[in-house]
């Protein structure tokens, strides 16, 4: 049974006197659009800065970040889909994704430790969402009620319509807000000039431009939607756009492969860059090309002979393509293990394959006229791509637990040596499970083992587990594993250091694998000598009455050559010189470093 489309509009006067410029005969004019979404933007960015502005404080905050994503997910879902009919269809629906999206950041924000909310699972759930809108607007256009059990029937051309509608307003409401921007700079520099610097003013102000911006995309969408004919216009030019290149990729796509049965495939892994992604991102093109060739429906489809040629050679090519980056992820996996971006790896792969593998399908019964075996696959797998994208950004399945178990098999089994073992991702990548694994491992009877594990437990970042882009060695570890007061050498050994300067240098790098050297300057300063030869001061802030530091750089030159060793740290002659140096001053005002 087919669905039927909704009911048209009463027609009104303000609609019978002038034509309207909606796509749709059942969307009457909305004068008041631009101005309602503009409003609806600008307090929801005034909202979003206040749970995001968090004022320097750098502790993570969950619940503020998934109220954050909740507001912005919301207002964006509801301003792109909403009609005035069914209305509260697209409130409803736009509530429910930002309710979905607010879990998936609050789950993802305490998941890692000192983690982003901004990880895999989000952005699986912003694909679940950018595919669902153009679902969820097809439906409401077509259903006769709110049961939404058959997607499968939906009108392809509509579906593939909003879609396309769907990414031209986007995209063009994007570039409004930068054109925005920078128009409102313009203004406020001319003001600024004659001495009225209110505009300038507001500019620095973030809760002003998250407003501006905000109100600038939603008046933006509500114009284009109101002259969605228009929009189909150019939707239609960018896809003529687009189909034009699909000749040169279907071409590019038939040599590389060719090439491929040539030269066989150890220089892919050869090549220094991550194949499996060139080779995802190469599929991506070739069904974003096909499709802008083969259009909403038969009648939508390019007349062109080389362009309809050029189309099945990119379906088809699609296959390989997924097989060689589902091979690359296999070969790394076996290299290396399991990691939560390799699963995600190998899941994106898998799509690509299924993919590729209808495509195929269709273009050996179709032949010529494959599209339109291709156009109720691909609506299916539209549908089960937003499930399946939606349930792995919920927190069902447990990546990180997966990747845990993996690792540590490999590294009892010896295939990973202690030395190269990634600890950093155990304590920062694989969540709960991951830092669990490391509370066992340092209870352990290896010392080794032990020692690098109460490191990696004990670190505030991962990038205090690497040094120069390597891992720390095991005797890295075990001075790494010291209390701070035995990492520090203070001059004089008379005069002890205050228990806030011992915490304030524990937070820092400065003493991450090698003893430094801390000399009082004064009677409330401290300079810090670190093992590389930089030196930081800690002085007390006259108005806060705490200790904090400020940097004394040098050029890496000059670093090199002051770079200490061990001995010269935990043994060497400290002292304090007097130094005479030249230098240039302009009216009193020190100008750049010494030079003699």
């Amino acid at each position: 049974m087919t669905d039927t489309s909704a009911p048209a509009a009463p027609d009104s006067p303000a609609r019978s006197s002038r034509v309207s410029a909606r796509l749709d005969d059942n969307d009457p004019p909305w004068p008041l659009r631009p101005w309602i979404m503009a409003a609806i933007c600008a307090v929801a960015g005034l909202l979003f800065h206040m749970l995001v502005d968090r004022q320097n404080v750098m502790e993570p905050a969950p619940l503020l970040d998934a109220l954050a994503a909740f507001v912005a997910i919301a207002t964006i879902v509801f301003v792109l889909g909403v009609e005035l009919r069914r209305w509260l269809w697209a409130l409803g629906f736009a509530l429910l994704w930002g309710a979905v999206m607010g879990l998936i950041t609050w789950h993802s924000a305490g998941y890692n430790f000192g983690g982003s909310p901004i990880e895999w699972p989000f952005w699986s759930g912003i694909l679940a969402v950018l595919v669902a809108t153009p679902l969820f607007q097809t439906r409401r256009d077509v259903a006769p009620d709110w049961r939404f059990w058959k997607l499968w029937q939906m009108p392809y051309a509509r579906l593939h319509s909003h879609a396309w509608t769907d990414a031209v307003i986007g995209a063009a409401s994007l570039a409004f807000v930068g054109i925005t921007f920078l128009l409102v700079v313009l203004i406020g520099q001319m003001f600024k000039l004659i001495g009225i610097n209110l505009i300038f003013d507001l500019l620095n102000d973030e809760w002003f431009g998250w407003m501006l911006g905000g109100a600038a995309f939603g008046g933006a969408v509500g114009l284009l939607r109101e002259r969605d004919r228009l929009v189909s216009t150019l939707q239609r030019l960018v896809m003529m756009v687009l189909a034009v290149l699909a000749p040169v990729l279907a071409v590019a796509l038939v040599l590389f492969l060719l090439s491929l049965a040539g030269t066989g495939l150890q220089k892919l892994w050869d090549s220094g860059f991550s194949t499996a992604a060139v080779m995802m991102a190469a599929a991506a093109f070739a069904v974003l090309l096909a499709n802008a060739v083969i259009g909403n429906g038969s009648d939508d489809r390019a007349t062109s002979p080389v362009l309809r040629w050029a189309a099945p050679v990119l379906v088809v090519a699609v296959l390989p393509l997924a097989g060689i980056a589902y091979y690359s992820m296999h070969l790394r996996v076996i290299q290396y293990g399991w990691t939560p971006e390799r699963i995600w790896g190998v899941i994106a792969a898998v799509i690509a394959l299924a993919y590729g593998i209808a495509g195929v399908w269709a273009v050996v019964k179709g032949r010529r006229g494959f599209d339109d075996w291709l156009r109720p696959l691909q609506q299916k797998l539209a549908i089960g791509l937003a499930l399946l994208a939606l349930f792995l950004a919920l927190p069902i399945l447990d990546f990180g637990t997966i990747s845990t178990r993996d690792q540590l098999a490999r590294l009892k089994s010896g295939a990973v040596p202690v030395e190269k073992f990634d600890w950093a991702a155990m304590a920062f990548d694989f969540g709960p499970s991951g830092r669990a694994a490391l509370r066992d491992i340092a209870k352990s009877a290896d010392k080794t083992k032990a020692g690098l594990a109460s490191w990696a437990l004990k670190a505030q970042d991962r990038w205090t587990l690497h040094r120069d882009g390597e891992q720390m060695t095991a005797r890295d570890a075990a001075f790494g594993a010291r209390r701070i007061e035995e990492k520090v050498r203070v001059q004089p050994a008379s005069r002890a250091l205050p228990a806030e300067l011992y915490a304030l240098l524990d937070q820092r790098s400065f003493c991450r694998t090698a003893p430094c050297i801390v000399q009082w300057v004064g009677d409330s300063r401290v300079a810090v000598v670190s093992h590389s030869g930089m030196l930081t001061h800690f002085a007390i802030d006259p108005t806060t009455k705490k200790w904090s530091d400020y940097y004394e750089g040098s050029d890496p030159a000059e670093q090199k050559r002051r770079e200490l060793t061990v001995d010269d740290m935990e043994r060497g002659g400290v002292e304090i010189r007097t130094v005479t140096r030249r230098q240039i001053f302009v009216n009193g005002k020190p100008v750049g470093g010494d030079f003699e």
